[in-house]
């Protein structure tokens, strides 16, 4: 199965996009990247944890819902304060509600969920010395994670492909909806705020499928 959904199309406007997916996923790369693709400011979301959350990591334990809040929030209003002139963000996002606070906050918001296999993540996590995030946190990650649902602003790309690759795929589906072909006619317009699954049934599936 190719990892790559259709996406839900982001509103007109600059782009807000969020960068998404367990540890090790390659948010951050992927996420810088799409920033100096779109000339947008990117933003790394473990800058914005405590102390105490990295603390916490750095030992091992799991966040839980209350030590993510304000943390959340914080990148919420990063987002906020970016909707007007655009932005792009790595966050690991990996609930619904969590995904929920990001849009209370900045409505447009759009994400792109780095998508692969458990052992890969650990391979990568074992790779980066230095980092907060053990190895021993990963499977708890993909326990946690709920992938995209049909309604959210987003599509899942396979986190194996290059980091151009993987901007490159983003860019062109995002244009593929919202560009006009050059016969001249106009086509049906996409609404940005249709379930994903009314015009890919199969996204569903695929999407949990892809865990």
């Amino acid at each position: 199965m190719n990892p790559a959904q259709e996406p839900v199309s982001p509103p007109p406007g600059a782009a807000l996009v969020v960068v998404m997916g367990v540890t090790g996923s390659g948010k951050t790369t992927v996420g810088a990247a799409l920033g100096q693709r779109l000339r947008v400011p990117f933003a790394d979301a473990d800058d914005f944890h405590s102390e105490a959350n990295v603390a916490k990591m750095s030992d091992g334990i799991p966040l839980d819902d209350e030590d993510r809040l304000p943390w959340l929030h914080a990148i919420g209003a990063w987002l906020s304060e970016h909707a007007a002139t655009g932005g792009v963000a790595s966050c690991s996002a990996l609930k619904r509600s969590y995904r929920d606070i990001l849009r209370e906050a900045a409505p447009t918001v759009s994400f792109v969920h780095l998508h692969g296999e458990m052992d890969a993540v650990r391979r990568r996590v074992a790779g980066r010395p230095g980092h907060f995030m053990p190895t021993s946190l990963v499977e708890s990650q993909f326990k946690t994670l709920e992938p995209l649902e049909p309604d959210e602003q987003g599509i899942v790309l396979d986190f194996s492909a290059s980091v151009d690759e993987l901007v490159d795929t983003y860019l062109a589906a995002t244009a593929q909806i919202t560009s006009v072909p050059e016969t001249g006619s106009n086509p049906s317009p996409v609404d940005p705020t249709a379930p994903a699954a009314s015009r890919n049934p199969d996204r569903k599936d695929e999407i949990g499928n892809s865990r």
